[in-house]
């Protein structure tokens, strides 16, 4: 065996796995993480630091276009790998790993892509269609999470990068933008196909620099097929509209609420946003617990009780979830949306605890929730609207009505 041989080997014995979760497909997506932990895989937070593409379930039309988008955003050596249900978990990750370390098809894959032209085509389409393909954000730090919490180490709550490369932002539109002031010329406005600010007036009448982004459909702790259009004015969402993709298809889940394991699927989205990694893999482990059968219920019981406990202590979470996200319970009444969602982000997320670990399941919202979105996450910067819309723990596939988007 030859010394790159080796370090092939050596390189990819953690591969780092990025997940696309179909609508519906929540369960096997969890399970897929599962496999994950059990051989010692990351989950990748971005398309820059992944090896593998696992998409989990049947995409639709639109979907599979933002997977294709995804796809090309993996550095090499790159794999993908299809998991339709639960059957071949196992086997589609062992070819992964083998495949992922086959040197000459990586060479052969660096080669076509170096000579596709498909790279030039996506430039000149975003130039022309004002896209954000190969925007690059910047992290975005709740820096200052660094407090006491009790006998827990909270000291690593590292924030992963807001990162919208994995978003989807390939046909941003920037239709409802007046550009009528502006001579384009012969400028450059997408320069390597990275998509530049432009003006426009902010709430106060002042112009200020606005892009234009979308988050999803492909994003961690995201609901999946779920996108969200966004205006930004510096770091702030102005304006948003949100839909589902692949809406005329998107399956219907047969449960009529939430259950407990999946409850505990968005309390882990929470967590693991708000920069605590070690109380998300608590709140994980509760949730594959629960989502097998054969389930110590008094070990599940232990690690609910201390997890609660755990939340409920830590006044680094409660200072950085508070006031985030705050719905009265008059504007939910006239909205016709959920009254659990009432208060803060930091409230929902005690309540979604409360009601999981007394198995209370959550009714489908009577409206669509889509709908509502964009006036619950106006005014937040990005990061602060993923929590916020997290803890509202939106599942596209479980009531509602299908939204479209023109």
């Amino acid at each position: 065996m030859g010394v790159t041989a080796l370090v092939v080997r050596w390189a990819a014995h953690r591969p780092h796995v990025l997940l696309v979760e179909i609508p519906g497909q929540w369960t096997l997506r969890a399970r897929v993480e599962r496999e994950l932990a059990t051989r010692g895989w990351q989950v990748a937070s971005s398309p820059a630091g992944a090896d593998v593409l696992a998409v989990c379930g049947m995409p639709g039309t639109e979907l599979s276009a933002a997977v294709e988008r995804v796809w090309e955003q993996l550095p090499g050596p790159r794999v993908r790998t299809a998991i339709a249900d639960g059957s071949v978990i196992g086997t589609a990750l062992d070819d992964a790993a083998g495949t992922l370390i086959d040197i000459h098809r990586h060479r052969d894959d660096a080669r076509k892509r170096r000579q596709s032209p498909e790279a030039d085509d996506a430039a000149d389409a975003d130039h022309h269609a004002m896209g954000h393909g190969g925007m690059d954000h910047l992290p975005t730090d709740h820096g200052t999470m660094h407090g006491d919490h009790g006998h827990m180490d909270h000291g690593d709550m590292d924030h992963p990068y807001t990162d919208h490369r994995a978003m989807g932002h390939a046909h941003t539109d920037h239709g409802g933008m007046d550009h009528a002031h502006m001579d384009h010329g012969d400028m450059d406005m997408a320069p390597a196909g990275i998509a530049l600010a432009q003006g426009a007036e902010d709430r106060d009448g002042l112009e200020m620099d606005v892009l234009n982004v979308r988050l999803g459909p492909v994003l961690p702790h995201w609901p999946a097929g779920l996108v969200l259009a966004c205006t930004l004015h510096g770091d702030v969402i102005g304006e948003a509209k949100g839909w589902r993709v692949d809406a005329e298809h998107l399956p219907r889940s047969s449960e009529a609420v939430a259950t407990a394991a999946r409850q505990w699927d968005h309390i882990v989205d929470v967590l693991a946003l708000a920069g605590w990694p070690h109380a998300a893999g608590q709140a994980r482990r509760v949730r594959d617990a629960l989502l097998t059968e054969a389930a110590d219920g008094d070990r599940v019981m232990a690690l609910l009780v201390r997890l609660h406990d755990t939340v409920r202590r830590s006044r680094v979470l409660r200072w950085s979830l508070r006031g985030l996200g705050m719905l009265s319970v008059e504007q939910l009444g006239s909205r016709d949306l959920p009254l659990e969602w009432a208060g803060d982000t930091y409230d929902r997320l005690l309540n979604r605890i409360r009601h999981a670990r007394s198995g209370i399941g959550t009714p489908p919202p009577s409206a669509d929730v889509i709908e509502a979105l964009p006036g619950i996450v106006a005014g937040l910067d990005v990061a602060a609207a993923r929590l916020v819309i997290a803890s509202l723990g939106i599942d596209v596939a479980l009531g509602g009505q299908a939204g479209q988007h023109g």
